[in-house]
């Protein structure tokens, strides 16, 4: 069976590897992080969970209709609000589902490959990372954002000068947690209009979520998470909790407060192509860069990715 090595465990490097399967061929997945999702995210800390990443998803086209139709029947996605959908019991659990079944290589951070008449080699500083087929793939996908793909893309020859014209805004997660007995009058969701705060979850209320706590999740706008990208995640945590008690008058104080940060949260340009693909390299790179800031648009372009080889290796 042919085998590709997929870099990158978010939702397009696993829509890749799904559809890669259903069309006969195998791989491997390489994931920096301990889990799967990319930034559908579940942080977990003691008894309690944030979802720090993405907040919800939305299903437009008919081919990700299906998909949630699927994940929804298997427990794993719920309707937050209409036509808003959240992972069950956090937001990592549709993509643990699409993991299932799969060779996934965890905190494993890839800076490198090389090629030979057997095929493509994974690499870490340490060389050949210890994995399934390692040293036979047929290809090699790069599912990360497109400023990191930019220089794996380099290291395996493929030429790929459409990654230059992705751009991407950061972000700054803040996540609190109150005690239960804590009574906040507040929303499910909402956008304050507010110089630093762009966004709102009382995260306790997306369904399947332990109710031990009040759990919130904040985000940070786009030119404050710049100018405080490089900060210490620690200092963060004060100048968003005093915004955060601004916009929301809750002045309780909280019993967990962390903070994160998200270097590459929202595309703000994608390229308008569905995935990139070096015949001669055999390298391809896709993600929600492509085709927009929505977690379908990953999907959508790990199945266009996963197509093309397909074809290709065929």
């Amino acid at each position: 069976m042919t085998a590709v090595a997929i870099i990158g465990a978010g939702m397009a490097g696993l829509a890749t590897a799904e559809r890669l399967r259903a069309g006969g061929m195998s791989c491997v997945i390489f994931e920096k992080s301990r889990g799967m999702g990319g930034r559908m995210s579940t942080r977990r800390t003691g008894d309690l969970q944030f979802d720090h990443g993405a907040q919800y998803f939305t299903a437009r086209g008919p081919d990700f209709v299906t998909q949630v139709a699927r994940w929804r029947e298997a427990g794993v996605v719920a309707e937050w609000a209409p036509g808003s959908h959240v992972g069950a019991p956090g937001m990592t659990a549709p993509a643990r589902a699409l993991a299932s079944g799969h060779v996934c290589v965890t905190q494993a951070q890839v800076n490198g490959f090389t090629r030979t008449a057997d095929g493509w080699t994974v690499l870490d500083d340490k060389g050949s990372i210890k994995a399934q087929g390692n040293g036979a793939y047929a290809a090699i996908v790069l599912a990360v954002p497109a400023p990191q793909a930019i220089p794996l893309a380099a290291r395996a020859g493929a030429d790929m000068p459409e990654l230059a014209g992705a751009r991407y805004a950061p972000c700054i997660a803040l996540m609190l947690a109150f005690p239960a007995d804590v009574d906040p009058v507040l929303p499910d969701w909402s956008r304050p209009d507010d110089a630093a705060i762009a966004w709102i979850a009382a995260d306790f209320t997306k369904p399947g979520r332990p109710q031990a706590a009040r759990t919130f999740v904040v985000h940070a706008r786009p030119d404050w998470s710049r100018a405080h990208i490089d900060d210490q995640a620690e200092d963060l945590v004060a100048p968003l909790l005093a915004r955060f008690r601004a916009v929301t008058g809750l002045t309780a104080e909280p019993a967990y407060a962390s903070a994160h940060r998200w270097r590459y949260a929202l595309v703000e340009q994608e390229i308008g192509l569905p995935c990139l693909f070096d015949a001669g390299a055999r390298v391809g790179a896709c993600g929600d860069w492509c085709l927009g800031p929505r977690v379908e648009a990953a999907w959508d372009s790990g199945c266009a990715m996963a197509d093309t080889l397909l074809t290709a290796l065929a």
